[in-house]
């Protein structure tokens, strides 16, 4: 057995899926999504088939394409194709929390949209709907610019890692 089969099966791998999972769920997010994004994070294929996820976590196939469309929604995963093959299969980027802080800002806008629409939706003697709806804007629009800031903060923090991988915070 290869070490790359003998990893697909180690019993610290599932351990770690199913803790990730667990840690998610604790963080408001479904389990599955958690369980998906840990076995996609310690795969060693390039790209792993919703067969294999459904197989491997014992879920059900509409469990793994649900979970699947929500994490690409969210920017943690991608779909990817194989010419002339129907399945479907998802990976994740190296750095998946540079991807996902990437997605958020495409929530943020649609966020911030929606309460664009009810302020201009909103009669003008509602002064407090209009006040929380214009504070809840103006949130939108300040996390979207910090996130631009946040993102080349980390890639800053990456690129700092990868020269010198002893410095720890």
């Amino acid at each position: 057995m290869t070490d790359s089969e003998e990893w697909r099966q180690d019993t610290r791998r599932s351990d770690f899926v199913e803790r990730f999972g667990i840690e998610r769920a604790m963080a408001g997010a479904p389990r599955m999504e958690g369980r998906v994004l840990g076995y996609l994070m310690t795969s060693d294929k390039p790209y792993v088939a919703a067969r294999e996820l459904a197989q491997e976590l014992e879920a059900s196939s509409g469990s793994i394409s649900t979970t699947c469309r929500a994490l690409m929604e969210a920017g943690f995963i991608h779909r990817h194709a194989v010419r002339g093959d129907r399945n479907h299969y998802y990976r994740v980027d190296d750095d998946i929390w540079g991807s996902w802080l990437a997605g958020e800002r495409r929530y943020l806008d649609r966020q911030r949209r929606l309460f664009d629409g009810m302020l201009d939706d909103l009669p003008d003697d509602l002064d407090m709907p209009r006040r929380r709806l214009q504070i809840a804007r103006d949130y939108m629009i300040w996390v979207a610019q910090y996130h631009k800031k946040m993102l080349a903060d980390w890639e800053d923090y990456k690129r700092a890692q990868s020269q010198d991988p002893e410095e720890q915070p």
